[in-house]
């Protein structure tokens, strides 16, 4: 992993990273998926199933929250587009000591993706093609940046490896993102997470209860998580029986209930953070040297 030592290598992460962002958005259309534009406030945003502060603001005089995820937003509008993509500007306020990982940013844009009927074997394949894909094209067209960075891309076979939550927990402990991809040579898929570490909307598999039909991807050499997501819960009783289990009050995501009330269609999908992607491919020791203007926990004199 390497530090940025002059602008000129920052140049070169730059020029990566308009090349991933052309190379997946040219993808995806290929894929027959429509470009949404972003929601940056909105009523209710993702809950997470970790610590972030408060990012509430006054909008005329009712509460509104910055966007930590686009996951309401990608399934209600499945009701309109069959797939669709975004890429999603995020905000959340981590806690100071997330900063000393280095894959952290207060400030992050995500490729969000969904598929109205998919499934995550279907998502699983698409994230392997998208990210292949990526990779092919910017080895291919960015091969004087990634010498300059002394990187050299390594294209991955697919399918990627799939390794059950519980076996990775076994083998590393909790949380094992960052040990079980210092072990990897190749991009491989965690799945089957169960319940009580992920969100009501991930969807609970019915012939396996507390178990849900989600993954993440995790990097190799090191890099930690590049993605989540999987199939969503979308049937209200459904809905309301997890955010019963998991204790949360239905008034919280009202708006949300009323459009599922009126249909939600079967879907699954994913977010994959654009940084992280750039950081990876670049060979970036810190995520902060991955775009312009980075804010990273508790940096209160970023721009």
């Amino acid at each position: 992993m390497i530090r940025l030592g002059c602008e000129q290598d920052r140049a070169a992460v730059l020029r990566i990273q308009s090349e991933v962002l052309a190379a997946a958005g040219a993808f995806l259309r290929r894929e027959g998926f429509l470009e949404i534009l972003p929601v940056l406030l909105s009523p209710i945003t993702d809950p997470l199933h970790h610590e972030t502060y408060s990012t509430v603001v006054d909008y005329y005089g009712v509460p509104y929250q910055l966007t930590k995820s686009m996951i309401f937003h990608k399934q209600i509008a499945l009701r309109t587009l069959a797939r669709i993509f975004c890429f999603s500007p995020n905000v959340r306020m981590e806690p100071v000591e997330r900063a000393a990982a280095g894959r952290y940013l207060a400030e992050f844009v995500q490729l969000d993706l969904e598929v109205r009927g998919a499934t995550r074997t279907d998502i699983l394949r698409l994230g392997e093609r998208l990210l292949v894909t990526v990779l092919e094209c910017v080895a291919d067209r960015c091969a004087g940046e990634l010498s300059r960075l002394g990187r050299e891309l390594h294209i991955p076979a697919v399918p990627f490896r799939e390794i059950p939550y519980a076996e990775a927990a076994r083998s590393f402990g909790e949380p094992f993102d960052d040990a079980l991809s210092g072990t990897l040579t190749e991009p491989a898929w965690v799945i089957d997470f169960p319940r009580d570490v992920r969100e009501f909307y991930d969807r609970e598999d019915p012939a396996r209860p507390d178990v849900l039909l989600d993954m993440d991807l995790v990097y190799p050499q090191g890099f930690g998580e590049a993605l989540s997501g999987g199939e969503r819960e979308h049937e209200p009783r459904r809905i309301r029986d997890r955010l019963r289990r998991d204790g949360i009050p239905e008034g919280r995501f009202a708006a949300y209930l009323k459009v599922a009330d009126r249909g939600l269609p079967r879907s699954a999908g994913f977010g994959i953070g654009i940084e992280r992607l750039t950081r990876f491919i670049a060979g970036l020791e810190r995520i902060e040297d991955a775009r312009l203007f980075s804010k990273v926990p508790g940096d209160t004199a970023a721009m």
